[in-house]
């Protein structure tokens, strides 16, 4: 049997549920997930295989950007194409309970632009009644050429094994590009440091985790299979480092016990972990 490929782009506003989506399809948490304003940054790639066929789905940024202009929203842009690039088929996601019509129209006028195969998937399902969707789905077929429309719930785990069955089906003959056992092309400080990012995010308001940076300087598993990880989070502002500590160090001793028992559910493993503030 000939092995198969075919990349994916999880496009759609931010909070539409691209992360929850793409963790649901691998079985993992690599992506995070918040309500904040795009905390998806990087470009995230997870894998799932089903049967012969490989399947790369790229977690974009949230394209609320892509009308600004500023520093951050240029890295977000760059991140937001190269998925778009490298994709054979486009996955747009909307909030099905949230549809802004003048938005969703702005981005599909510019992903038909780059002439690839566009699904529109309705995430959010059991928050609206499907007889609400069949205007909303006539409206856009009389606009633009659509591969097909389907509903889910990425929370609930409704609708997406059918959902992976339909997309299989645009896969092509090909070699695969990762092992069998991967589900990501990040490594494990990657994810680490976006949980930590993740639980910042949490606890804090939005102006400082996008102005930090993350390290991890030590990350190694003890003799009795405990693990020890170091990170670093860099500050750009001094002002930063007593927001972050807290009313003595209440605060960050909250980000890291939140983030120990998370980074501990995905190693499956005891944690201790040290976390230092450096001004850079």
């Amino acid at each position: 049997m000939k092995n198969k490929i075919l990349k994916i782009a999880i496009v759609g506003k931010t909070n539409a549920g691209k992360s929850s989506l793409i963790n649901r399809i691998v079985g993992e948490k690599i992506s995070i997930q918040n309500k904040k304003i795009n905390t998806t940054q990087d470009l995230i790639l997870g894998i799932k295989n089903i049967n012969e066929s490989q399947l790369l789905f790229y977690d974009t940024p949230g394209s609320n950007f892509i009308n600004i202009i500023n520093k951050k929203s240029k890295i977000l842009k760059t991140n937001f194409w190269n998925g778009i690039n490298k994709s054979d088929l486009i996955l747009y996601l909307i909030d099905s309970n949230k549809i802004n019509f003048n938005f969703l129209f702005n981005q599909l006028d510019k992903l038909k632009d780059i002439d690839k195969k566009i699904i529109i998937v309705f995430n959010k399902i059991d928050l609206i009644s499907p007889k609400k969707l069949f205007p909303i789905i006539k409206d856009i077929e009389s606009k633009y050429k659509i591969e097909f429309f389907f509903s889910i719930s990425a929370k609930k785990n409704t609708g997406i094994k059918k959902l992976l069955e339909e997309i299989t089906k645009y896969s092509y003959k090909s070699e695969w590009i990762f092992k069998k056992d991967e589900i990501t092309n990040k490594d494990d400080k990657f994810i680490i440091n976006e949980l930590l990012r993740e639980t910042i995010l949490e606890y804090l308001h939005k102006e400082i985790p996008y102005n930090i940076n993350l390290e991890v300087t030590v990350f190694k598993t003890l003799k009795n299979k405990d693990m020890k990880i170091k990170q670093n989070i860099i500050i750009n502002e001094i002002r930063y480092k007593k927001i972050i500590l807290g009313k003595k160090g209440e605060m960050i001793k909250k980000i890291r016990e939140a983030c120990q028992k998370k980074i501990s559910q995905i190693f499956n493993s005891k944690i201790h972990l040290y976390l230092e503030i450096i001004k850079k």
